[in-house]
């Protein structure tokens, strides 16, 4: 357990790799390995038309299964969109949302990682929700202002107890994919301004239960250091996710 019992969370983000049979010979490779009694949560997030075969993969295991992103509406004339309620019966418990790919590349707004959030919610899933600062905000000095600011839009208008059920990934833009990586005492800096703005919105009791991930080149080699500081409660992990090796080795950093 991290500091008040929170469970630490591993999610590994596949992004967009590995066909059906790829994802399945990692999800049977990472549930042999991982077979044991663990410390964490741990959750993939293979493509959309991989779910359902991970699903059946990982069955009876103790990992579970993430989508990487969905749409807010149930239903309808959008095409393209998958919904909630979609990516829960191809067996997904876990969605994230609001990752900085979606900011940078496909122009999400705030106001859609909201719609989002709540849907997610709504549909009895929980949501991994991602803020993050690009190098030009950290240079400027904004990194609080932006991650900040970015928590309070995807968070507004959701109860206390609603609050309670999701899951933060912070994840410096300028870190992910780069081999950069912020150092442990920066990490905790701004989880610890996430969960005081957390207590300051939704109350103390929410924000100590509310478990808030680093994510951003988190390697085997920096993973025991990161792990370790008082407020970050586990990783989003990218491309380390996709190797068995590596991603064993993160999920057993967890102490």
């Amino acid at each position: 357990m991290t500091a008040r019992g929170r469970r630490p969370l591993i999610a590994g983000n596949w992004k967009l790799h590995n066909t059906i049979a790829e994802t399945v010979a990692l999800c049977r490779a990472l549930r042999n390995e991982l077979a044991g009694a663990l410390d964490a949560e741990v959750v993939v997030a293979p493509v959309y038309t991989a779910l359902a075969a991970a699903r059946d993969a990982l069955d009876g295991s103790r990992i579970e299964v993430a989508a990487q992103d969905c749409h807010w509406e149930p239903k309808g004339a959008f095409t393209g969109a998958v919904a909630v309620s979609l990516l829960a019966d191809a067996g997904a418990k876990w969605i994230i949302v609001g990752h900085s790919e979606r900011r940078q590349l496909f122009g999400e707004t705030d106001e859609a990682v909201r719609k989002k959030t709540a849907a997610v919610l709504t549909g009895g899933v929980t949501p991994i929700v991602c803020v993050g600062e690009t190098l030009a905000e950290r240079e400027r000095g904004k990194t609080l202002e932006v991650v900040l600011g970015q928590l309070d839009g995807a968070l507004a208008g959701l109860a206390p107890e609603q609050v309670a059920h999701v899951v933060v990934a912070y994840e410096p833009v300028w870190a992910i994919g780069t081999g950069r990586n912020a150092s442990p005492g920066d990490a905790e800096e701004v989880h610890r301004a996430i969960r005081g703005r957390l207590a300051a919105s939704a109350g103390a009791q929410v924000a100590d239960g509310v478990r808030i991930l680093y994510g951003g080149s988190v390697k085997p080699d920096n993973a025991r250091a990161l792990l370790a500081e008082p407020d970050i409660d586990g990783a989003l992990v990218g491309g380390a996710s996709l190797a068995v090796d590596s991603f064993v080795a993160i999920v057993r950093a967890v102490r």
